[in-house]
């Protein structure tokens, strides 16, 4: 098991059974009386600042940032060209959900965009209301703790904040909890950007320099480095957000992350280890731990043949896959790039007993990558067509059917840095060669041309699986369904690089306009 610090061990049996999910305008049920919640300055930070990160990770449907279903991941993924979740006879319609994500066919009843806007103003509320208790209690915490907690809480909220202008665009900006968000109205894209910046920037200097991806009191928390990565990603989709390009001030925050002393491991699996807590590269995780968190990696299962994960003991569910066009990228199947068999099963698949896996049939499985189609029913492919999820290692002592896993879910890290960084000097006419290559020979790739083109598709060879295709083709004007069947959508006036707001969120807000085009 890890090593933890008493303070982290403590904070997460707490909210574990101190708090529940609240909608957006109730009160926790189970939170505990003020009386014992706020009598000395642990426990005042344990349920103020320590609660919140127990919403990062997730473990039901819609909830957190990675590792669920049917939330922000998904929209992220599902919804650009990198990965699809196909009709396989019986298997996988759900009323046309995955398909609606494919051929960007959503709508504003969509359970995904539901479930992503309700998660976050959650988030955004809880935070509201801890800072509201931290300045109530500001003497029992002093006023040293007092200022660096209120940065944390303030940095997370702004990282949410950015997650639902990626998603939204126009978005209600709520920063008190006695604002209902039955009366709120939508502030502009840009002016919730200048918000989150301002925030960022306004607390950065009194965030704790400490890596957050290495066990201690740190770990998992939002850390100077987290908050100069969000605002490097900021400056990087600045002209999508705000109509202005500032590339030269991401590279002035990727530069910043430099200096702190991030690096490329020398090998790139092992970001992703059961037990990569001492990856030098990774600088945002979601913590795992099978023995004291809830949060569950859900992603490596659903793509996972049944057989093939039965071979291990779990259930497979058979759904998640790459795309022909994920395929063509890679150079599948003349000349893959290295990263391939780091991120795919695409071939015949063994059990850990080294023995090959069978089919329902008793022949060896082996997966059909270019096989792949949006409705595979009737086909003899129906159950083996697609390349699957191979960028986690396979923890083998997991739990709960392989949910609950050893490996830290990779939210931020340095190649993803290196890669905005050869970007953006890129489109301010420099050469970022340096960076992007540096990243291809990690992998063990040619060097190539530093082009536009090549870096957004670099950029999906190295950070696969790993939630960032949509914004990238949103940022490269790429973004469009790979669909091409009669009844395809007209997306050339741009309306689904944003998602619709929520019907029902419109239904008890009177206030909030849709999204063009839907």
């Amino acid at each position: 098991m890890k090593q933890r610090s008493l303070l982290f061990i403590v904070y997460w049996l707490l909210v574990s059974v101190a708090l529940t999910s609240c909608s957006l305008d109730e009160t926790p049920r189970s939170e505990l009386p003020e009386s014992a919640a706020y009598t000395s300055r642990e426990t005042l930070y344990l349920n103020t600042v320590a609660t919140l990160y127990n919403y990062i990770g997730g473990y039901e449907d819609g909830q957190g940032l990675q590792g669920t279903n049917r939330g922000i991941y998904d929209l992220q993924t599902f919804g650009s060209d990198e990965a699809m979740i196909p009709l396989r006879g019986g298997d996988w319609y759900d009323g046309g959900l995955w398909q609606n994500m494919y051929k960007h066919s959503w709508t504003a009843g969509h359970d995904l965009i539901k479930n992503s806007w309700l998660y976050l103003y959650k988030v955004i509320t809880l935070c509201n209301r801890s800072l509201e208790t931290l300045n109530t209690y500001k003497d029992l915490a002093g006023e040293d703790s007092h200022l660096a907690w209120t940065s944390e809480v303030r940095a997370l909220r702004a990282m949410y904040y950015w997650y639902l202008i990626d998603l939204f665009g126009d978005v209600p900006l709520v920063t008190n909890s006695s604002v209902s968000m039955n009366e709120v109205k939508r502030e502009k894209r840009a002016d919730v950007f200048t918000f989150c910046e301002d925030e960022l920037l306004s607390v950065i200097n009194f965030l704790p320099e400490e890596n957050s991806t290495r066990e201690g009191d740190y770990y998992g928390r939002i850390t100077q480095p987290v908050a100069f990565f969000i605002l490097a990603k900021l400056m990087l989709q600045s002209e999508v957000y705000t109509g202005e390009p500032r590339w030269d001030e991401c590279i002035h925050y990727c530069d910043e992350l430099k200096y702190m002393g991030y690096s490329l491991e020398p090998i790139y699996s092992s970001n992703f280890i059961v037990y990569n807590q001492n990856s030098k590269e990774n600088i945002f995780t979601i913590p795992m731990d099978k023995n004291l968190f809830s949060n569950q990696q859900q992603n490596i299962i659903r793509s996972l043949h049944y057989r093939h994960a039965a071979a291990y003991g779990y259930n497979g569910e058979n759904g998640a896959c790459a795309t022909l066009r994920t395929l063509q990228v890679f150079g599948y199947p003349d000349d893959p790039d290295p990263r391939f068999i780091e991120c795919y099963h695409f071939t015949q698949v063994y059990g850990p007993d080294g023995k090959p896996v069978t089919d329902r049939t008793g022949q060896p499985l082996k997966y059909e990558p270019d096989k792949v189609q949006l409705d595979l029913s009737g086909s003899p492919y129906v159950e083996t067509a697609g390349a699957r999820m191979y960028k986690y290692e396979f923890d083998k002592n997991a739990i709960k059917d392989g949910k609950l896993i050893d490996n830290d879910i990779v939210l931020f890290r340095y190649a993803d840095v290196l890669l905005m960084r050869a970007e953006c000097k890129v489109r301010l006419g420099e050469d970022g060669s340096a960076d992007f290559n540096a990243v291809r020979e990690r992998a063990g790739a040619a060097p190539r041309d530093c082009t536009l083109d090549n870096i957004l598709d670099e950029r999906l060879l190295e950070l696969c699986w790993e939630g960032w295709r949509r914004p990238d083709l949103i940022r490269f004007n790429k973004y469009k369904s790979l669909y091409e069947g009669s009844d395809a959508i007209d997306e050339s006036d741009g309306h689904t690089t944003v998602f619709p707001i929520p019907a029902d969120v419109r239904a008890l807000n009177n206030n909030l306009t849709q999204n063009p085009g839907y």
